[in-house]
C-alpha cells in the first residue's frame, strides 16, 4: 500500500460518489443524507489512515506525492502531495465537511442537489490544499467556488442572490490575478513548467517578484479576507445556512492563508521581505477594525462574521513575523479558527431554527428554556475569546510572542503593533459576552417565547458541538498534538525567508520612502548574523 494514490483517492472519491445521487430513489432526502454522510466518513477515514500510515513528522518536504502526465508538452501534470503546510488543513477539511453534512440534516429542499454540491466541494477543497501544479491549482480554486455560489443562491436567506453574486464577483475577480501570476511564473526563464517546486526554484527579477506578490496578495486577500477586500464575507454569512457557514468559516477562509504561505512566502521570499511590514499593518487593521465593527452589529450572523475577520488578522501578523514561533502561530490560528468558527456558526443556525430571528434586540432570556444550547453557546464563545486552555489562546499567544521577539522590526514598530492588536483582543470578550448576555440572560422576550418552539438541543447537535470542542480543548491543553505535524515545514520556510532578507534590504530601502523604512525596517544585519550561525 506504500504507493497507493491516497490523495487522488481522497479528492476523486467524494466527487465520483456524488454522481450517483440523482439515481438514488428518495423524495424526502432521508436516504440521500445518510448516503452523503457515509461517503464523507469514508473519505475522512481514508485521510486519517493515509496520515497515520505514511506521513513523517520530521520530513519538511512533500510526502504522499503522486504525479501523472496530463499535457506533457507543457509539463502539465496531475500532481498532488502534502507537507506540513497542507496536511493539517486536509485533515481539517475532512473533519469540518463531514460534520457540516451532519449539520445539514434539516435540509429538505432539493436534497439531492444540495448533497451533490456538498460532496463536490469536499473533493475540491482537499484538491486546493493538495495540488502541486500552478495551473491545476487555479482550476480547482475556481471549480470549488461554483458549489458555494449555488448553495448560497438556492438555500440562502432573503438576499441570497445579492450575497451569492457578490461572493462570486469578488472571488472570481481575485482569481484572475492567480491565473496571470501562474502563467507569468510558468513561462519565465528558459523552461516552461507549472510544477510548484520548479517554479519556486526559478530566479525571478526583484521587480517581477513585487508584481507577482501584489497580485497574489489581492487574490488571496479576498479569500482570507483582508481589509478592504472583506465586504463579501458578512453578506455571504448573513444569508448562508448552517452547513454553508461551517464550510465558509472552517475551510474557505483558510485557503487564503494557506496560499499566502505556500506561494507568496514560499515562492517569492524577497518580495515577502519587502511586503512583510504591509502584511503586519493590514493584520492589525483587520483585528481592530473588524472587532469594532462586530461590536456594533445587531445581527447575530454578521457579528460572528466580523469576529472571523478579526481573528484572521493574527494569521497575517504571524506570516510576516520572520520567526518560527510566529509563523507556527499563524498556522495554528488557521486550524483553531476553523474549529471555533464552525462551532459558532453552527450554534447560530441552531438558534435561528428555534427563534426564527437573528436580531439580538428580539432575543432575551432564551437560555432559561434551552439549557443545553446555553451551555454550548457559552463554551464556544469562551473558545472564540481565547480563554486559556483552549486553542485560540495558544495560537494568539504564539503570534504575539513570535512577533514581539522578532529581530526583523525595530522596537517602536513592534510596540505599536502589539498595543493595537491587544486592543482587538480586549474588544473580543466585550462583544462576545455582551452578545451572550442579550441572547441568553435577562428577562424573557414574551412574544418570542409564545410564538417560537424553544426546544433544547437534540442529540445530533450536542454530538456536533462535542466533536468540535474536543480538539479545541485538546489543542489548548497540549498544542503539540497539532504543531508537530507542521514544525519541520515551518522551520524550513522561516529559514528561507530569513536568508532572503540580507540580499534584499538595501534594494528595498532604495525603492521606498526613507521615513517608512525608518519605522518598520527589516534589520538585515541581525538576521544575517543569526542565519550564519
Amino acid at each position: 500500500m506504500t504507493h497507493f494514490p491516497w490523495l487522488t483517492t481522497c479528492i476523486l472519491f467524494p466527487i465520483a460518489a456524488s454522481l450517483f445521487l440523482p439515481i438514488i430513489p428518495d423524495k424526502e432526502g432521508k436516504t440521500v443524507r445518510w448516503y452523503a454522510l457515509i461517503i464523507g466518513l469514508i473519505d475522512f477515514a481514508i485521510i486519517v489512515y493515509a496520515f497515520y500510515q505514511d506521513y513523517d513528522f520530521s520530513n519538511p518536504n512533500l510526502q504522499l506525492v503522486e504525479s501523472y502526465a496530463w499535457i506533457p508538452q507543457l509539463d502539465l501534470n496531475w500532481s498532488v502531495g502534502a507537507d506540513g503546510l497542507s496536511m493539517p488543513l486536509i485533515l481539517l477539511t475532512g473533519f469540518i465537511t463531514t460534520l457540516a453534512m451532519m449539520a445539514a440534516w434539516p435540509v429538505t429542499y432539493k436534497p439531492k442537489l444540495f448533497y451533490f454540491l456538498m460532496l463536490a466541494m469536499y473533493g475540491g477543497q482537499i484538491a486546493v490544499f493538495a495540488v502541486q501544479d500552478m495551473l491545476l491549482f487555479f482550476l480547482v480554486w475556481e471549480l470549488e467556488l461554483v458549489p458555494v455560489y449555488l448553495i448560497l443562491s438556492i438555500w440562502g436567506g432573503k438576499k441570497r442572490l445579492y450575497a451569492a453574486t457578490k461572493f462570486i464577483l469578488y472571488t472570481a475577480g481575485g482569481s484572475l490575478f492567480i491565473l496571470v501570476g501562474a502563467l507569468t511564473m510558468a513561462f519565465y526563464g528558459d523552461t516552461v513548467t507549472f510544477n510548484m517546486s520548479a517554479i519556486a526554484a526559478k530566479d525571478y527579477a526583484f521587480n517581477l517578484q513585487l508584481f507577482l506578490y501584489a497580485g497574489f496578495l489581492i487574490a488571496y486577500g479576498v479569500k482570507l479576507p483582508i481589509f478592504p477586500l472583506h465586504t463579501w464575507l458578512p453578506d455571504a454569512h448573513g444569508e448562508a445556512t448552517a452547513p454553508a457557514h461551517m464550510l465558509l468559516a472552517g475551510i474557505l477562509l483558510k485557503m487564503g492563508g494557506y496560499a499566502l504561505l505556500r506561494m507568496n512566502a514560499g515562492m517569492l521570499p524577497d518580495a515577502h521581505a519587502f511586503f512583510a511590514p504591509v502584511l503586519v499593518i493590514l493584520g492589525v487593521v483587520n483585528i481592530v477594525y473588524a472587532a469594532l465593527t462586530s461590536f456594533a452589529q445587531r445581527n447575530l450572523k454578521r457579528k460572528i462574521a466580523y469576529s472571523s475577520i478579526s481573528h484572521m488578522g493574527f494569521v497575517l501578523i504571524g506570516i510576516a513575523s520572520f520567526t518560527d514561533l510566529g509563523t507556527s502561530g499563524a498556522m495554528l490560528q488557521m486550524i483553531s479558527h476553523g474549529l471555533i468558527g464552525a462551532s459558532l456558526f453552527f450554534m447560530v443556525g441552531a438558534t435561528y431554527d428555534r427563534s426564527h430571528t437573528l436580531m439580538l434586540d428580539e432575543m432575551g432570556g432564551v437560555g432559561q428554556k434551552m439549557k443545553k444550547i446555553f451551555a454550548m453557546w457559552t463554551t464556544c464563545s469562551f473558545a472564540s475569546l481565547a480563554l486559556p486552555g483552549m486553542s485560540g489562546f495558544v495560537a494568539e499567544l504564539m503570534v504575539f510572542v513570535g512577533f514581539a521577539t522578532s529581530d526583523a522590526y525595530n522596537s517602536t514598530f513592534k510596540v505599536c503593533i502589539i498595543f493595537l492588536a491587544a486592543v482587538g483582543v480586549i474588544l473580543t470578550p466585550i462583544y462576545l459576552l455582551s452578545m451572550l448576555r442579550e441572547m441568553l440572560y435577562g428577562p424573557e422576550n414574551k412574544e418570542l417565547v409564545n410564538h417560537a418552539n424553544l426546544v433544547d438541543a437534540e442529540p445530533r447537535e450536542v454530538f456536533i458541538i462535542a466533536c468540535l470542542l474536543i480538539p479545541i480543548i485538546g489543542i489548548g491543553l497540549y498544542p503539540k498534538l497539532v504543531t508537530q505535524i507542521y514544525d519541520s515545514s515551518i522551520t524550513q520556510l522561516t529559514a528561507r525567508l530569513r536568508a532572503s532578507v540580507p540580499s534584499l534590504t538595501q534594494e528595498a530601502k532604495a525603492k521606498a520612502p526613507a521615513s517608512f523604512y525608518s519605522m518598520v525596517s527589516l534589520t538585515a544585519p541581525e538576521i544575517e548574523a543569526l542565519s550564519s550561525k
